[in-house]
């Protein structure tokens, strides 16, 4: 099973990371991570994609859902078969995050594991024949930072900064016009989770290489951008949807008159 993943998922990464070292980023390791980042984002950008776009839908929905919650307050079967109607109606699968979370998940550990490790730990012994690397590889980045290969604080604080940034984004047009006292459990959990995971980075990333929090940085700001773009075209959406209804509604009053 091992060997399966290092030649399915690991090897390619890893000299798609080489190849990018030695061709494109001036062989300046922290500038060959970014461009590695932004291509598997790239890459995966339909399933993050799918990912934000349901999580935005299900936040929309809350007050139908708190509605239905309070008129089947005594009927639980009720009101999970109503919960279960609009999503449908909405085409939103509630198990889609855990379905796209899993195929993620080997990508997302095959990375890690790349940049734990680096250049070093017998790494360069994956490489393909037609990919060449110096024997000591250098792991700077931009003459900034020295090693990528141990941690950096300045590195984890970006990262963390970046993370509440984005978590603040997530947030703040669900709770444009709230009050607090109208959120949900649920939403409650999420609006501490905006100020946790900043923590929890910075407390993680400081022990971690620092290629690794550059890899977390580069891709919580890539999320940033991404959520701009989800909330952009659900807004598109959104602006279509009454003028297809108006229109309905008018060729349904000329038929009746």
């Amino acid at each position: 099973m091992r060997a399966l993943f290092t030649e399915i998922l690991y090897r390619p990464l890893f000299n798609a990371l080489a190849w990018l070292y030695q061709n494109v980023a001036f062989q300046d390791l922290g500038v060959a991570i970014i461009l590695f980042t932004l291509a598997v984002r790239f890459l995966l950008f339909p399933l993050f994609h799918k990912t934000v776009k349901h999580q935005r839908i299900t936040q929309n929905l809350q007050p139908e859902i708190k509605k239905i919650q309070k008129k089947h307050k005594d009927d639980k079967e009720k009101q999970a078969k109503e919960i279960i109607e609009l999503y449908g109606r909405h085409k939103i699968n509630p198990l889609t995050p855990i379905l796209v979370l899993l195929i993620q998940l080997p990508i997302i550990f095959a990375v890690y594991r790349i940049f734990i490790n680096g250049f070093e730990n017998g790494a360069l012994d994956l490489l393909y024949p037609f990919i060449q690397l110096p024997e000591v590889p250098s792991h700077d980045f931009l003459g900034i930072i020295q090693d990528l290969t141990i941690p950096s604080l300045a590195v984890a604080i970006m990262a963390a900064i970046a993370q509440y940034f984005q978590g603040k984004t997530a947030f703040s047009r669900k709770g444009a016009g709230r009050s607090k006292a109208s959120d949900s459990p649920a939403e409650k959990i999420g609006k501490r989770m905006v100020l946790f995971m900043p923590v929890f980075t910075l407390l993680i990333l400081t022990s971690l290489p620092a290629a690794i929090g550059l890899y977390w940085l580069t891709t919580t700001i890539f999320s940033i951008f991404q959520q701009a773009i989800v909330d952009k075209s659900m807004e598109a959406e959104k602006q279509k949807t009454p003028l297809v209804n108006d229109g309905r509604n008018k060729e349904q009053n000329s038929e009746s008159a």
